[in-house]
This record gives structure tokens, C-alpha cells and sequence, in this order.
């Protein structure tokens, strides 16, 4: 079992940067993909960017987000830069372990709000 814990998150401006950190409380290895969604209301949630055997992004985060991981520490994180109104959204924190193809476990943190005023 693998627990996540999301934190810092908040209130920005619009053209500020948040630094978002997901802890997982059991041990991370580099073969599992960590991730980041969020989810806006009234809409589905929405990968943002993974990060496994190599790093993707959605398009509206492109050149704007970074992610980042340290598996020694067991902590995947969300670099926010140039934030926009319509990036406020609860982001969670994502982890799975694919073996052969199938989904070994995947498990998710509670959230963490991040709005941002225009």
C-alpha cells in the first residue's frame, strides 16, 4: 500500500509560480510512472504531466510546467510557472506500477487546491 501526500498548494496570481511536492509514504522505484492531474469543476480530471521512461506534458502546460521526481526521497513534484486563471484546478498526485503491460497498482493522494486570480 502507498500513500501520497500532496502539498503547496494556494492562492496565486496570475503570472506567478507555485511548487507543488507529492510524498508517497512507501517506496518508489524509477520503473513506476508518477504523475500529476488536475480537475476543475464542473469539468474531468486531466493529466498534466508524467513523468516514467520519459516525460510528458499536456499541451496547456507545455514550456510553463516542469516535472520533477527524486525516488531516494520518494517525492515527485510540480514546477508552476507563468500560472493562468484557468490552471486553478485540485491537482493529485498519481503513481502506478505497470508489470507487462498490466496495471500492478496505481494509487492517488488527496489533492491540493491551486487557484489562480486574474
Amino acid at each position: 500500500q502507498v500513500q501520497l501526500m500532496e502539498s503547496g498548494g494556494g492562492l496565486v496570481q496570475a503570472g506567478g509560480s507555485l511548487r507543488l511536492s507529492c510524498v508517497a509514504s512507501g517506496r518508489i522505484f524509477s520503473i513506476d510512472v508518477m504523475g500529476w492531474y488536475r480537475q476543475a469543476p464542473g469539468r474531468q480530471r486531466e493529466l498534466v504531466a508524467t513523468s516514467g521512461g520519459s516525460t510528458n506534458y499536456a499541451d496547456s502546460v507545455k514550456g510553463r510546467f516542469t516535472i520533477s521526481r527524486d525516488n531516494a526521497k520518494n517525492t515527485v513534484y510540480l514546477q508552476m510557472n507563468s500560472l493562468k486563471p484557468e490552471d486553478t484546478a485540485v491537482y493529485y498526485c498519481n503513481v502506478v506500477r505497470y508489470i507487462s503491460g498490466s496495471v500492478q497498482y496505481n494509487y492517488w493522494g488527496q489533492g491540493t487546491q491551486v487557484t489562480v486570480s486574474s
